[in-house]
């Protein structure tokens, strides 16, 4: 354990020698969710009850990005070819990354909780539990990144990694209803797993767990593992050098 919180301060260290991406990660929403509630647009989806949400997801696209460019770097410097020599496995590895980007998941969810706050939503109780599963959402997020990380370099992982922020922009549903849109569109939101995220984040904040389907916990569960699974074998794959 002792390794991965060492290796986990690593990468902390890395993260915050760049403060201006993440200060964009951590504004951006923010300032997402502010303007849009100045519209007023009559829209269920962009109720604070809603949009709250879908702007947490909107910014772990961005722990996405934080990510493939962390694990992108870390290959073309050969990190992960000298790490092959240490005792730790490839999974110690992964929830090292993890690990190091709770710490900014939390502020993110924190600043954006706070702010739906004053701008009129009431506080309850699922807020928090909100707050606590969109750590285990997260997961899914991070993976990615360590995916796309493995499969790129440093100066290629932000461009590639910003198709997830399209993708959570125009699937999910945090800016409109998937009804709303052309029967093959909707099944494409529906088999990815970004409306199903959404739609589990949102209920909870809104204590609708009965609202929560199997759908969509099977959906989100088989993405977030097969995509961990994937992004272990890649990152053992490039500790051998291959």
């Amino acid at each position: 354990m002792n390794r991965i919180i060492n290796f986990a301060n690593r990468n902390i260290k890395e993260i915050v020698r760049d403060p201006l991406s993440i200060v964009f990660a951590s504004v951006l929403p923010l300032f997402l969710l502010f303007i849009f509630n100045q519209f007023n647009i009559p829209n269920e989806v962009y109720k604070l009850e809603n949009f709250t949400p879908g702007i947490i997801i909107f910014s772990f696209s961005f722990i996405t990005m934080f990510t493939a460019t962390l694990v992108a770097k870390d290959r073309t410097t050969s990190l992960l070819i000298r790490l092959g020599i240490s005792p730790m496995k490839p999974y110690e590895y992964i929830l090292g990354y993890i690990l190091s980007l709770i710490p900014l998941i939390i502020l993110q969810d924190v600043l954006t909780v706070i702010v739906a706050l004053l701008l009129g939503l009431k506080f309850n109780s699922g807020i928090v539990l909100m707050i606590l599963i969109s750590l285990i959402i997260s997961i899914l997020f991070i993976s990615l990144g360590i995916l796309i990380g493995c499969i790129t370099t440093d100066k290629s992982s932000a461009g590639i990694s910003s198709i997830i922020v399209q993708l959570v922009c125009f699937t999910s549903g945090m800016y409109f209803s998937v009804d709303m849109v052309g029967k093959t569109f909707k099944i494409i939101c529906e088999v990815l797993p970004f409306k199903s995220s959404l739609n589990i984040l949102k209920n909870f904040m809104n204590s609708n767990l009965n609202l929560i389907t199997s759908y969509d916990a099977l959906i989100f569960s088989i993405y977030t593992i097969l995509v961990t699974i994937l992004s272990c074998i890649l990152f053992k794959k490039h500790m051998k050098g291959e």
